[in-house]
């Protein structure tokens, strides 16, 4: 029997998470088993609050941080597959029956192409190339599917990581093969790069993903990040 948990991290996003899960409730096929899991870092703008107003979904607390509130998640998830989803990130239509159509075919993990709501040609360029089955091609926005038994098997996210914890369990996901990328779209905010200008932001990830390249420490990438990025 097969069956989905999504897991959400969030930190003070009640706008968001409310926005979300109406998106889920509206575009889940209901045909499949399924579980929302969202797990707070310690809200203080009434997140909880709004979570309780949703059916099918249970609220777990957990330390701050994406990789633990991750990792919470997934600990009391009930489902074979887990999907991590970012909470201004919204899963296009049936995206369940995609995941688990992907899954009957030995992808044991994945993600969606992903597009951006917000038009702009460092953007565009961008979000062209997550159609492109390559490692450097992916990211936590695109979101990601993995069934447990491989999930466990890896070792979960690294919480070591405060940043990059996505780019690192792909990493390791894609040594183990297997990795699909469902031909559908998954609409993702660009709230963060209109908040800190688009050429900018970009400019700050590619010099972190450069210095993850280079061997930088995982201190060293989190400095940069808060030193640059609002």
């Amino acid at each position: 029997m097969n069956k989905i948990s999504i897991i959400i991290p969030i930190f003070n996003e009640v706008d968001a998470i409310h926005r979300l899960l109406l998106h889920i409730e509206n575009t889940i096929s209901k045909t499949i088993d399924y579980e929302i899991i969202v797990v707070d870092g310690g809200s203080t703008d009434g997140s909880q609050k709004e979570i309780q107003n949703h059916q099918k979904t249970l609220l777990v607390h957990s330390e701050k941080g994406r990789a633990k509130q991750l990792n919470t998640g997934a600990k009391v998830a009930s489902g074979n597959v887990l999907y991590f989803l970012h909470c201004d990130s919204f899963p296009p239509k049936n995206f369940d029956l995609y995941v688990l159509e992907q899954v009957q075919k030995e992808n044991k993990a994945g993600c969606f192409r992903m597009k951006f709501d917000h038009s702009h040609p460092v953007l565009f360029v961008s979000q062209w190339f997550t159609r492109v089955n390559h490692i450097s091609c992916r990211g936590g926005d695109q979101s990601l599917f993995v069934t447990k038994e491989l999930f466990n098997e890896i070792g979960g996210y690294d919480e070591s990581y405060i940043i990059y914890e996505d780019n690192e369990i792909i990493k390791r996901l894609y040594q183990k093969g297997k990795f699909a990328v469902i031909p559908k779209y998954l609409i993702t905010s660009a709230r963060r790069y209109r908040e800190n200008g688009v050429w900018t932001l970009q400019y700050h990830f590619t010099v972190i993903h450069l210095k993850r390249r280079l061997g930088h420490s995982v201190e060293s990438m989190l400095d940069y990040y808060r030193k640059k990025v609002k």
